[in-house]
């Protein structure tokens, strides 16, 4: 049986997730029930196409992806101009990858047994191709392409390092949680070329500055350790392994299956008996070479001297493969681990891996939504340039000739102009320049034709006052201010500095 939702007096929308069904409408409240009975013709109507006889089906987005709506798109703007910002400070350029690639970029790179490739990895083929084994996937990370296209583009040869930035949506097919979706947005920095404590220390000096420009910094704490080159992490994972001979029953059934793949991701597990069992496990510090201990201490040295806090966590491991030495984490100071906002670490083999040259690289992603998450529960409001200055309003084919001129005049010298062209009364016009928060309403009817002239209304005033038409756009910079006004043009920012989408 298809459901159905009312808003207000409109006719119910069919909805297949909600709970009320034509059998429960004796459950309804009495003003319910009374306008079903009234309009039960106009809601079967509804519930089944005249013509097909079918139920209406009301689509939504698939589980774990989102809309993101005009409110939202303001946050969304607001971080990535954070982000060029802080890109073009250090000398960052832009690059985009494909949103998928061929699965064993991502198998070889972020590891076979991880978390990403067994259980959330989307698989793409072509039509042609659909009974085969799936060639490509959806990107779940950027590092792996992006350190694909700097082998493939040669970029070796460049100066080094090679610093690049990017910002796309990424995919994963993860259980949904508040701030984290299965299709989401993120941002992404490398350094590659080039292995020099320094630069990490300016990486996450970059990622400090973002969170604080987007005023989220103090709600973070930056979580850091040293895992080590791939060789002490064998040596570890084989005697972790040892320990937990006798002990595999007691662990939960998703750790136990990782001890067999993946034992490193033990550390960071959020089963307690995991943790209590790791208590008086080997630690993975006892392992790590000695080059590497001093390569870590050098960088604590330098996020010192930047005065960036941290706390060493010797559980952090981060789910991928690629990692090597450095690996780093900000987390909600309020629920750590489970809400991480952003992290990255050292790859030093993953372009050998990928059929490049040994290079060392190092970098950083976040989520975009997270931070949005974190921003609204600040309560940061944001600054936006999505307001209407002028509302024009209009009776009559004349006027509505006239207005549609001064309409794309007004829009051309940069006020934000909105205009109802269609038959509605003077009434609805003046509660539609209300409901979009316009500055000024513009009122031009048959006398003012006759007349030329046009009636300026100030909504916040409650004072409206008549002048000649050809006055109506000076005397409306004049009360903007020159200063406010939108006058962007991308021919006039082709020889200068323009932001990118």
């Amino acid at each position: 049986m298809s459901s159905f939702v009312c808003y207000g007096n409109a006719l119910p929308t069919p909805c297949v997730n909600d709970h009320i069904d034509i059998m429960s409408i004796t459950h309804i409240k009495i003003n319910y029930g009374t306008f079903l009975i009234r309009n039960l013709a106009a809601i079967v109507k509804t519930l089944f196409d005249k013509d097909t006889g079918m139920s209406q089906t009301l689509f939504r987005t698939p589980k774990g992806t989102h809309d993101t709506l005009p409110e939202d798109h303001q946050y969304l703007t607001y971080i990535k101009k954070a982000v060029r910002h802080r890109a073009r400070q250090a000398g960052f350029r832009r690059i985009d990858t494909p949103i998928f690639e061929n699965r064993a970029i991502f198998e070889r790179g972020v590891g076979e047994h991880t978390d990403v490739i067994e259980k959330e990895l989307y698989f793409v083929n072509p039509k042609e191709k659909q009974e085969q084994t799936a060639e490509f996937a959806l990107r779940p990370e950027f590092t792996a392409g992006i350190c694909r296209s700097y082998v493939e583009h040669g970029m070796q040869q460049l100066p080094q390092p090679v610093q690049l930035y990017c910002i796309g949506p990424l995919f994963r097919h993860d259980r949904p949680q508040k701030g984290r979706y299965r299709e989401h947005t993120q941002f992404d920095f490398e350094i590659i070329g080039i292995k020099d404590a320094s630069l990490d220390a300016q990486l996450i000096q970059i990622l400090t500055k973002i969170y604080e420009d987007v005023q989220i910094l103090d709600q973070l704490t930056l979580q850091i350790n040293n895992i080590g080159i791939g060789e002490n992490r064998r040596t570890f994972t084989e005697a972790l392994k040892e320990y937990f001979i006798g002990k595999e029953r007691r662990l939960p059934d998703i750790d136990r299956a990782r001890l067999e793949t993946n034992p490193l991701r033990l550390l960071d597990s959020k089963e307690e008996d995991t943790q209590l069992l790791l208590k008086n496990a080997p630690k993975l510090d006892q392992f790590v070479d000695e080059e590497s201990k001093e390569y870590f201490e050098t960088l604590l040295k330098y996020l010192e001297v930047l005065a960036i806090p941290y706390e060493i966590n010797a559980g952090l491991v981060r789910g991928f493969d690629y990692y090597t030495q450095l690996v780093f984490e900000f987390w909600d100071k309020s629920t750590g681990a489970q809400n991480a906002v952003g992290g990255g670490g050292r790859y030093d083999g993953l372009i050998e891996l990928l059929g490049g040259k040994p290079t060392p690289g190092t970098g950083f992603g976040s989520g975009v939504e997270r931070i949005m998450w974190q921003m609204k529960q600040a309560g940061v409001r944001v600054p936006h340039k999505d307001h209407i200055d002028v509302f024009v309003a209009q009776l009559g084919p004349e006027a509505k000739k006239r207005c549609l001129r001064l309409i794309s005049e007004l829009r051309e010298k940069g006020v934000h102009t909105l205009g109802a062209l269609g038959e509605a009364s003077l009434k609805s016009q003046m509660r539609l320049a209300d409901h979009f928060g316009a500055a000024f309403t513009l009122v031009l009817g048959k006398m003012e034709v006759k007349k030329n002239v046009i009636i300026i209304r100030d909504m916040k005033a409650g004072k409206q006052q008549e002048i000649p038409f050809e006055k109506a756009i000076p005397h409306i910079i004049k009360h903007i201010g020159a200063e406010k006004l939108d006058t962007y043009v991308l021919r006039d920012q082709m020889g200068g500095e323009f932001d990118e989408d």
